[in-house]
């Protein structure tokens, strides 16, 4: 299976109930066809580039997920179909390596800890030199 992202931008005077039922047939497409859905994430309402059917703002939404190339194009067949989404790009991550996400900042006194050694370190080279 390749890894997709797809980010959809979708009307912003939508209501909660219009905007579930894009994302549920989205993840219906993703589970018919054999998909792992991993991540579904609602990146708001922001402004648009130029407007698109008469809108200047658009609610964004992207789609992390693993499936084959049926799923991706009956995907982009339902996101094309529904005239509450304004825009949709699908692109294929699979040959991309992975973001790594950055960890929590090290605890004050790790990170002493790791200076006193390295110090150490460099103290005893010069030593081993003289």
């Amino acid at each position: 299976m390749r890894k997709y992202e797809t980010i959809f931008i979708l009307q912003p005077e939508l209501s909660e109930d219009d905007i579930k039922s894009v994302t549920a047939k989205a993840q219906d497409v993703i589970s018919a066809y054999k998909g792992e859905c991993f991540r579904m994430d609602d990146w708001g309402i922001r402004k648009l580039a130029y407007p698109i059917k008469k809108s200047a703002r658009g609610r964004y939404y992207y789609l992390r997920f693993d499936g084959n190339s049926a799923l991706i194009a009956e995907l982009e067949r339902r996101l094309r179909l529904d005239d509450k989404v304004l825009r949709y790009q699908s692109v294929n991550i699979t040959d991309l390596p992975e973001r790594i996400v950055p960890e929590k900042k090290v605890d004050a006194p790790e990170a002493e800890a790791v200076t006193e050694e390295g110090q150490e370190e460099v103290v005893i080279a010069e030593e081993s030199a003289e």
